[in-house]
């Protein structure tokens, strides 16, 4: 398990630039240890997604993902790339459907070790009962749009 080291830095007045602050410190970590796996994280987040919901059409996973659709498809562009995703023609003209492949399936079981180690250094560094809090407090901030 990585040990996070950092002592907490001093905020800003500015609740959103402490919250934008955090978050890329967040995404910086989880890509670090991601990263010998090739995957990042908002490419382990899709993968993980589509585990979950198999075959599904662009528009459900982007809701499903609490993503836009432009975002989810640059996204995906990389995944399609590597052979990790593929996108077939759905029901009607407009709609396509998107899953994993076997290379993604792997890719994807190879990682959850690494994301794994992340999670659980997170909530090492936080502990439990505050980082619970943290995840409350952010889905009301989510709520907020």
């Amino acid at each position: 398990m990585k040990r996070i080291k950092s002592k907490p830095k001093s905020s800003s007045p500015c609740h959103c630039l402490n919250i934008r602050r955090a978050s890329r410190a967040v995404t910086q970590f989880y890509e670090k240890v991601l990263e010998p796996s090739g995957l990042k994280v908002t490419q382990y987040s899709l993968l993980r997604n589509l585990e979950w919901l198999e075959s599904v059409n662009m528009s459900v996973l982007a809701k499903t993902m609490r993503i836009d659709r432009t975002t989810l498809n640059r996204n995906m562009k990389p995944l399609i790339n590597a052979g990790l995703i593929a996108v077939n023609p759905g029901e009607d003209s407009r709609s396509k459907q998107v899953m994993l492949t076997e290379v993604g399936k792997t890719v994807l079981f190879n990682a959850l070790e690494l994301w794994s180690e992340a999670q659980a250094s997170l909530e090492e560094y936080l502990g439990v009962e505050e980082l619970e809090s943290l995840e409350k407090s952010l889905s009301k901030l989510e709520a907020l749009i």
